[in-house]
This record gives structure tokens, C-alpha cells and sequence, in this order.
């Protein structure tokens, strides 16, 4: 069994309002990023900070899905990444909510790779989501919360699984990213 935590702590300093709410194919942005997630996890917490919508609430999907809030979301993403894993007891998946376009199957690869700590590449390119085992949790929890999760996962073995979905390095930071996320919409 796989569980998915959904970062949606942050400020959005860059696009100055709420990016996963930002629509796109008649969806908020995180709504698509739930989707695919869904496809292989049961239950998925999204961990909101500054920003406290209620995300899952036109959730259809076949996961459930839970928010919890992280007080301590202006020190930073990992804080968020470990809020969510404190109520996390399976195996899990870990995605910013600003990743709309990763396919289901890129999840489903991860899955059937092996490894405590699972990464997709594309072209040899690092990206989202990442894969944890149980068995980190704990050490996961423990880690300094000033930490993050690169200098987490570089201290573990860690496999590297070459996907063929270039999404999976594509995030919405910004307008000109969100404009290229439109742009796609357009072509579709």
C-alpha cells in the first residue's frame, strides 16, 4: 500500500496568489496533480501552510484525501514534507502541488522499481514525485527540521528511474510558467 503527501505550504511569493488554485482544463492545478497520484495511492494528505483552502473539496477521485495544516510552513518546504509524514504509517510518494502534468505512469515505473528511495529522471534530469519506503519515516520525523530533503535522500541509497515524461521536471513558479502551462491547454 502507497500513500501520497502533496505540498501546498507555501506562500507563492512569486505569483503573489494561490498558484494551486490557478485554473487549468477547468480544474485548479492541484486538482490535476491529485489525479494522478490517485492512480496508485489510496489516501493522499496535502499539506497546506499559508494558504488553507479546502483543495479536496470537489475531489471525485478514488483516494481519499486529507489536509492538514503546517503552523511552521514559513520555515521552509521540509517542514511541510515532515508535517505530512507524521501521518504517514505506508510507503509514500512526495510531490509539490504545483506539478500538474506528472503522468499516472510515471508513478506506476516508480512503483515497480526497487530501492527505499526512488527518483525519476528524464534525459538524466532529476524531478517529481519522489518515492520514500516506511522505513524512512522515522528517520524522516527526525531529521532537523532546518534539513531538507536532498541532504535526507543524498544520506540514503537512493535508485534513479529513467522515465519517459519530461512533466516530471516541470513546475508553476511563476506567470511565465503558468502561461506555458496555459499555452499547453491551448494545444491540447
Amino acid at each position: 500500500m502507497v500513500d501520497g503527501i502533496i505540498l501546498a505550504g507555501g506562500s507563492s511569493k512569486r505569483m503573489r496568489q494561490n498558484k494551486m488554485q490557478l485554473p487549468f482544463h477547468g480544474h485548479p492545478i492541484i486538482h490535476h496533480t491529485m489525479s494522478a497520484m490517485a492512480s496508485v495511492c489510496e489516501r493522499i494528505v496535502i499539506v497546506t501552510g499559508q494558504y488553507q483552502d479546502n483543495y479536496a473539496k470537489d475531489w471525485t477521485g478514488t483516494a481519499d484525501v486529507d489536509m492538514v495544516h503546517n503552523p511552521d510552513h514559513d520555515e521552509g518546504m521540509f517542514t511541510s514534507v515532515q508535517c505530512g509524514a507524521r501521518t504517514i504509517h505506508n510507503d509514500v510518494f512526495l510531490i509539490p502541488g504545483d506539478c500538474p502534468l506528472v503522468e499516472p505512469s510515471t508513478y506506476e515505473t516508480l512503483l515497480q522499481a526497487d530501492g527505499p528511495i526512488r527518483v525519476p529522471t528524464y534525459h538524466g534530469r532529476r524531478g517529481h514525485p519522489i518515492f520514500l519506503a516506511k522505513e524512512l519515516l522515522a528517520s524522516l520525523r527526525q531529521e532537523p527540521s532546518d534539513s531538507n530533503l536532498k541532504a535526507f535522500r543524498d544520506r540514503h541509497e537512493v535508485t534513479y528511474v529513467e522515465v519517459d515524461d519530461p512533466h516530471i521536471l516541470f513546475d508553476i513558479d511563476d506567470m511565465l510558467e503558468y502561461q506555458k502551462l496555459l499555452d499547453m491547454e491551448r494545444m491540447d
